[in-house]
């Protein structure tokens, strides 16, 4: 497997979420994004909508399919990537820098809940 950053929490529908002052920075891992191949549109909440943890943020369309990008945790967005909306395949190139998605400022951490690096390899070998 690719790269799998240490210094962030992992879905077991392959989101990651990465602690930045506070605020959570949500992205698809590596293995998400190699599995849907080329990403031609992102489809992402506008901030000040309210997100579920479990439940659908957004949409990362492929050349191959559709897939729901699922919230690891309750709370609010406060930003997008704009970037990433404007050229989807940032998050082919870079999955866990520049093709993060939004920052969501959760209600609760709730990072405890998700799987460590460790645990997330093990799920996806």
């Amino acid at each position: 497997m690719a790269e799998l950053p240490e210094d962030r929490r992992y879905t077991s529908q392959h989101e990651w979420a990465k602690e930045d002052g506070g605020r959570l920075v949500v992205g698809i891992t590596d293995y998400a994004q190699d599995q849907l191949g080329d990403v031609v549109f992102v489809g992402l909440p506008e901030p000040g909508s309210e997100v579920t943890a479990g439940q659908p943020l957004g949409e990362v369309e492929s050349t191959k399919s559709v897939s729901d990008v699922y919230s690891p945790v309750t709370g609010k967005v406060v930003e997008k990537n704009l970037e990433v909306e404007q050229s989807p395949e940032l998050i082919n190139t870079d999955p866990y820098g520049k093709g993060w998605l939004v920052m969501i400022e959760p209600h609760e951490s709730g990072l405890d809940a998700l799987l460590s690096a460790e645990d997330y390899r093990k799920l996806t070998e």
